[in-house]
């Protein structure tokens, strides 16, 4: 079994500006970042595969969160493993840790892409490198079904640009969620966390496409399915859930632990 764990530190580009708190999609970064480091110990980099017209990408995350997420500075530690491997899948479960506790947990789903087809390549490559770890963090690997979209309560349009892009030079997943996080008043996220957070990948876009992201209300209160798509075609769908705010602890009341390690005696 293998198991891959990496440790960062919450730095000022990934905090939530109204709280010095971690943000979400942070954390999902980090983990894509785990992930692609695990593969490297594997020769399974997205530069391994290049040579092999063969790529990585991602179609579904499903993420699970605590209220209180680490403050900027602290150190967080992932956790990510390979828990699944069929014909053409690859699926991963993963935790974050912080001070020792589980702060997010969840599971992604994975294919490798033959460059000039664009058609799943077979996983025997992967199944030879990884031993898998049937630890299922938020059970068993299901398809995941969107909520009805019932009202519109926010709609923006978006033209993608260069720092959208990846190393593929297609957007990157953190633009998809930034525009659905968008569509969110400033008011609703400071009383309001993220709780859970199901992610559909389904098509890939580019440099100047237009995207248009409209966010609906469920029938599950403050459950909200955010639709992206590119003439009229979707891009990518994601359901967000959300809690009430419980904690008013600040930055300032917080006895935060920031290293000395960068002072420079003179």
């Amino acid at each position: 079994m293998d198991k891959y764990s990496h440790n960062y530190n919450v730095i000022l580009d990934n905090m939530d500006l109204n709280e010095y708190r971690l943000r979400p999609i942070s954390a999902i970064m980090y983990l894509q970042d785990a992930f692609a480091r695990f593969c490297a110990t594997k020769k399974m980099a997205a530069y391994d595969l290049f040579p092999k017209n063969l790529y990585w990408i991602v179609s579904e995350f499903n993420v699970e969160f605590e209220e209180n997420l680490p403050f900027w500075s602290e150190e967080i530690t992932t956790e990510i493993w390979i828990s699944e491997i069929t014909k053409l899948k690859i699926y991963t479960d993963f935790k974050l840790y912080y001070k020792g506790e589980v702060f997010a947990k969840g599971n992604g789903c994975w294919f490798i892409l033959d460059t000039e087809s664009k058609r799943p390549a077979k996983t025997d490559i992967i199944a030879e490198k990884f031993k898998a770890d049937n630890e299922l963090v938020l059970g068993e690997h299901k398809k995941f079904t969107l909520c009805e979209a019932l009202d519109k309560v926010s709609e923006i349009v978006h033209k993608n640009n260069l720092s959208d892009l990846d190393f593929n030079n297609h957007v990157n997943n953190k633009s998809y969620i930034n525009l659905a996080e968008a569509t969110a008043t400033d008011e609703f996220r400071k009383l309001h966390a993220l709780k859970t957070i199901n992610i559909k990948f389904n098509r890939e876009s580019f440099l100047n496409d237009v995207l248009v992201c409209s966010t609906y209300k469920t029938d599950i209160p403050n459950t909200y399915v955010h639709k992206i798509m590119k003439d009229d075609t979707s891009v990518c769908d994601i359901q967000t859930s959300w809690v009430e705010k419980t904690s008013d602890t600040k930055i300032l009341d917080y006895d935060l632990d920031v290293k000395s390690e960068g002072l420079v005696k003179v």
